[in-house]
């Protein structure tokens, strides 16, 4: 463990580990609000898409769009027929795997990014088309100084209206119930805790870290508590 990791992934599958401190998460979550308000042109009132598991890079694609104002439509798997026609949204981040999947509706937007979710945020390879590679186009902000505006705390985080003043107390509400309080280090199992409001922003609230396990071994689970000094487990 590196005693100043904020995120810390596992991935139990591959054998990847990676950490991330403050500052780190801090530069990529800047890189992604310049890409989308530099690059893109988006702002607050503007609508996007997250197609994305629990990781580093979702949590960096996350804070990065709410920074900019963005209000988030956050889907899980198997959402085919769900989804009716309209029109495009503005911003749409989705994990390669899901795209052409018949289990999934993947809304079209006018920007499209695509996630291979690689190791140490390493380029997808090839990228279907239409779609940009997120680590690519996020090359050129990285180094970018946090934006200077303001979110309206007023304005819808999530498509379903709950402004940010709203989704930040749910968080801390979530944080207590789950007993996280400031210096905890969260162990989270992806495949169970899949809201961001339970694995990124209540611990984030409270002022713990977050040690995020894909594909969780269950034998490695007690080993996996000790090396990263875990206080809570959400399973």
């Amino acid at each position: 463990m590196t005693a100043s990791d904020l995120i810390t992934y596992y991935d139990d599958a591959t054998g990847e580990r990676f950490g991330l401190t403050a500052g780190e998460l801090g530069g990529w979550t800047a890189a992604t609000t310049a890409l989308l308000t530099d690059h893109c042109g988006l702002g607050p009132g503007r609508t996007a898409a997250v197609l994305l598991p629990p990781h580093w890079q979702t949590a960096a694609v996350l804070l990065g769009s709410w920074s900019a104002g963005l209000e988030l439509s956050i889907r899980g798997w198997a959402t085919a027929g769900l989804e009716s026609a309209g029109e495009p949204l503005d911003v749409t981040f989705v994990e390669h795997r899901r795209i052409g999947n018949w289990l999934d509706e993947v809304p079209a937007g006018r920007h499209q990014f695509v996630l291979g979710l690689a190791p140490h945020g390493a380029a997808t390879g090839e990228v279907p088309a239409g779609y940009h590679d997120y680590t690519t186009a996020l090359r050129p902000y990285l180094g970018t100084h946090p934006p200077h505006h303001t979110v309206d705390e007023l304005r819808p985080a999530v498509s379903d209206g709950t402004t940010y003043q709203e989704y930040a107390r749910t968080a801390a509400g979530v944080a207590e119930h789950n007993g996280t309080r400031a210096g905890d280090r969260v162990l989270i199992d992806t495949a169970l805790q899949e809201q961001p409001l339970i694995w990124l922003l209540a611990p984030l609230t409270a002022g713990a870290s977050i040690v995020l396990c894909a594909n969780l071994d269950p034998s490695r689970l007690d080993e996996r508590i000790a090396k990263e000094r875990v206080t809570v487990v959400l399973r």
